[in-house]
């Protein structure tokens, strides 16, 4: 008889832990819940603040679709801007020489190179050249190619080898490579 009270008490008490870990955990899951609700005034709130931003997405995307037709006339105008591909190639030899020129420098080894751009009735030309002058009158050429009425893409420079024994030690050789746009017409 007294096992059996033994094992009763031990059921018992084995039952009463798992009732506490089972409410503790209930507590746990309910200061979850609580916490998770909003009040009304909050949810409300949020809401608000979601629509509003999707309602300024919108008009956003409204204003966007609206300038879309002055985007194009302007990109237009300006491909109608450029030079045509038919008299371009001269255009832009003679223009990079005169600001050589004006900038006290050597222009050599002019080369173009073209490329078609058919969706746009575009051609890219790269030109590849050298400059040899001082420090001051690259820097004058590059400003003069930047200041340009034409368009000009300097897209890379490199110092250029130069032997040691030609010319005036302050002198330096720059191989410039640039891009400009002819307009073809489509």
């Amino acid at each position: 008889m007294r096992r059996d009270f033994t094992s009763r008490k031990r059921l018992i008490l084995g039952f009463v832990i798992l009732l506490v870990l089972a409410d503790a955990a209930l507590a746990v899951y309910s200061g979850d819940l609580a916490s998770a609700i909003r009040k009304p005034e909050q949810q409300y709130a949020a809401e608000t603040k979601h629509l509003d931003l999707l309602k300024q997405s919108i008009e956003n995307a409204q204003k966007i679709r609206d300038n879309i037709p002055a985007i194009q006339k302007d990109c237009d105008k300006f491909e109608h801007s450029l030079s045509p591909a038919r008299s371009g190639y001269s255009a832009v030899l003679t223009e990079l020489g005169v600001i050589a020129k004006k900038a006290g420098i050597q222009l050599a080894d002019t080369s173009l190179k073209q490329t078609p751009i058919p969706d746009r009735g575009l051609t890219e030309v790269s030109i590849d050249a050298t400059v040899n002058g001082d420090y001051k009158n690259v820097i004058q050429f590059l400003n003069g190619v930047q200041r340009s009425a034409s368009l000009y893409e300097v897209d890379s420079l490199t110092l250029a080898n130069e032997n040691a024994n030609q010319g005036p030690a302050n002198l330096i050789k720059v191989a410039v490579h640039l891009k400009t746009y002819f307009w073809t017409g489509s």
